[in-house]
Parts: C-alpha cells; structure tokens; sequence
C-alpha cells in the first residue's frame, strides 16, 4: 500500500466507488475485559453498492486499496465485522477484504442453502471469522452453525434460558458467544455472567453509580483545565501552574509539539515557552483535547475517539452552520465527558462555564444546536435517513457531510497518537 494515504486512496478509486465508503458507521464489539476487540461496520448502501461499476482487474484494485485504508482508519487495527448478504458470500465480493482483519457476517435472512455453506466453507480456508447474526432460538441456520467462529445473540429477542441454552449448545469449545443489544451496566454483567465472551451496545457511554461517585482527584484537574481554557480571558501563569502539576499533561505537550499534527522544529524551552509557541488558539484546542483524553484514560478507547470525532466534525460544521457563539469542537468533544468521568452531566458543566445553547444541549434540553448534535449521532451510529433529513433540514449536502465525517474520523486517529 505504500506511503498513500487514506484520502488519496479514495481519490484514486473511481468516483461511484469511493462514494459509500465515507457513508459508513462503527459500533464497538468489546471483551470481557471492556477492551475492544473489533467493530460492526455499517455502510449506508450495503456492501454490494460498494463494488459495483467497472469490474475490471485495475478497478477492483484501485477499489480493494480504497477499502484497505478505509478500514485502518474505521477500526484503528482491530476486527472488521462486515455485514453479508447471500450474494456478498456467493460472488466472493467480501474477498476484496482482507482475511487477517475481516469478521464475515452472515445476516439474519441469509439461508442456509448448500451455496452459501460452500461459501463460508471457503472463507474458512482462506482465513476470515465467520460470524452469525441474530441467532436465535431454532434458528434456521443451524447447518452453518457448525462453520461459525462467532454467534451474535440479540439479547431483546431471546430470553435468559434461551441464551443459556444456546451458549449450552455452542460455546464455549465450538464458538465465542457474542451478546448484543447491550445497552446498561447490568446488561452487560448479567451477560458475562451466563459465559458470554463478547459484547457489542452503547452500554459504555452511560454513566454507572453517578451519584454515589467521588470525582477522583487527577479527573478533577483535568475538569480545572477546561475550566480555565473556556475563560473569556486566557490566565497563561494559571494554566501553566496547572500543567506543570500534571506531569501527563506535560509530556503530551512535548510530544503534541513534536508530532505530524502541528509540526514545530524549534527547542522548547519551558512550557510557558511551549504554550506561546501555539498561540492562544491553539492552546484552548490542544488544552481541550488532553484533557478530554486525560478524562477517559481509565476508559474504553473507543470512547475517547468517538469524543475526538464529534469534536473534529464539528469544527468541520462551524463554518457551515448557525451556532453563535457556541464552540462546536467543544460540543463534540464534551457530549461523552460525562461517561468517562462516571459523573452526571449536569455536575460536570457545573465546574466548566459553557454558553447556555451548549450547556442546553448537553443537558438534553431545547436548543438551536439540538440539529447539529443529532447530525453528529446519527452519522456516528449509521442512522442515514435521519441524517439526510438533518442535512435538508440545516441546508448542507449530504454527500460533503459524510465526507467531512470521514475527515473527522481520520484526524482523530491521528491526533489521539499525537497526544
């Protein structure tokens, strides 16, 4: 793949082919530790609208490139469950994905029949997971049951004695038990409980015993932080005072400095130095930045990038959008600050002063950026009618916000390895 990178490589491909892979969502798939283990990838127009056109040799490459970099972005190395239809397995299209990284998963409406077990059979040999959907209790695809590596169990369609006996029948010698639909802490426990081994929900971004929580002290210095970068007036010596106490924050410094991101070759010489060196500005940002990565560093990783993005796509949205004075980097970057801290929302923009439309927001209460945070959801979760209707709404192009998103998403995972 040489030294291309992602947008290049999409670039290259041609124009209708490149198209869905910037309409594509991720759902995290964790461990039983809560470390995550792979992501569910959802593309706007399904699998196959992503291979059609010219099928020529140089085609399929460029397109297999396109594909390649798209997937080192979307899941950061990890496991790629990809959804499958009948003719994804039968025309061997998810071929064009790479086996080391590719989870093949076979929906629920895709039958059993003899084509697709001989399908599934030669993703085996030829070294791809395969996962099934939504299994249920006599589920019709018992037969490709005895190929699967992985069987997802939506736990709001099956009761607690159906899930014992499905793991009772598969797992844990034959497959890993995959619990999805997870959407609380209790969830979650319950379901590691009864020998599930994965689990796939949003069941880590809430927040867990929010009252009952004392705000560690290194947490509550990354709160001043962000306090002090959202004072009308930058206090330079007080926030230096603070990051010098923070030994973290000092070395991310350093190495933010030094990184690709912002590129500086001077000597820095202290960090009073280091600090006007960015400018005010960029302080603000840079300062916002390690403090919500400080914040979620007990945290799912996920969790901190998934921050990072809606931060980045917001900045991207400013100049496009009505947002007053509101910050929408700060938007972004807050919307998940409650659920790495473990602490209610409204306790943590107690200690920050946020504009009321943000503060609003956040809360879940009425405000004139309700619609771009609800863009930012649902381009985050695959919810593509609602953000089409979104962007009719705000009056943007559809196909430039999804690229924008895309965008957002390549910058989080670059500047995450920055600091």
């Amino acid at each position: 793949m040489g030294n291309v990178s992602a947008g290049q490589a999409a670039a290259q491909a041609p124009a209708n082919a490149a198209k869905p892979l910037r309409y594509v969502a991720r759902q995290p798939i964790f461990d039983r530790e809560e470390k995550v283990f792979g992501y569910e990838l959802l593309f706007r127009d399904g699998l196959e609208n992503a291979f059609t056109g010219d099928s020529d040799e140089a085609s399929r490459a460029t397109l297999d490139r396109s594909l390649l970099m798209g997937l080192d972005v979307l899941c950061d190395g990890r496991r790629a469950f990809v959804n499958c239809t009948r003719d994804t397995l039968t025309k061997g299209l998810v071929m064009l994905l790479p086996s080391t990284t590719t989870v093949v998963e076979v929906l629920e409406n895709v039958p059993a029949d003899s084509e697709v077990i001989a399908a599934c059979q030669s993703l085996k040999e030829a070294g791809y997971l395969v996962a099934l959907d939504d299994y249920v209790a006599d589920d019709q695809r018992e037969a490709l049951a005895e190929i699967a590596d992985i069987i997802k169990v939506d736990i709001q369609l099956t009761t607690e004695e159906q899930r014992s006996d499905l793991i009772g029948r598969y797992g844990p010698w034959r497959c890993r038990m995959l619990a999805e639909k997870i959407e609380t802490q209790t969830d979650f426990q319950r379901a590691r409980e009864q020998g599930f081994v994965y689990f796939q929900g949003y069941f880590f971004r809430r927040p867990e015993m929010m009252n009952t929580r004392d705000l560690p002290a290194n947490r509550l210095h990354f709160l001043k932080m962000l306090h002090e970068v959202s004072q009308p007036e930058l206090n330079v010596a007080g926030l230096e005072k603070l990051i010098k106490s923070e030994a973290s924050v000092c070395y991310r410094l350093l190495r933010y400095l030094n990184s690709a991101v912002f590129g500086l070759k001077n000597e820095i010489h202290s960090v009073r130095h280091a600090l006007s060196m960015l400018g005010e500005r960029e302080v603000r940002r840079w300062v916002r930045l390690v403090a919500a990565v400080g914040a979620g560093q007990e945290k799912s990783s996920d969790l901190v990038l998934s921050a990072l993005v809606r931060g980045r796509f917001g900045e991207l949205l400013a100049p496009r959008v009505p947002h007053g004075e509101s910050d929408l980097f700060l938007l972004g970057l807050l919307s998940l600050i409650d659920a790495m801290l473990e602490v209610p929302m409204s306790e943590v923009l107690e200690k920050i002063p946020l504009d009321l439309e943000t503060k609003a927001v956040l809360l879940g209460q009425p405000s004139v950026l309700r619609p771009v945070y609800q863009l930012m959801l649902a381009h985050e979760s695959g919810e593509w009618d609602a953000a089409s209707n979104l962007c009719q709404s705000l009056r943007l192009n559809s196909e430039e916000v999804a690229s924008w998103y895309w965008q957002a998403q390549q910058w989080a995972r670059q500047v995450s390895a920055g600091i």
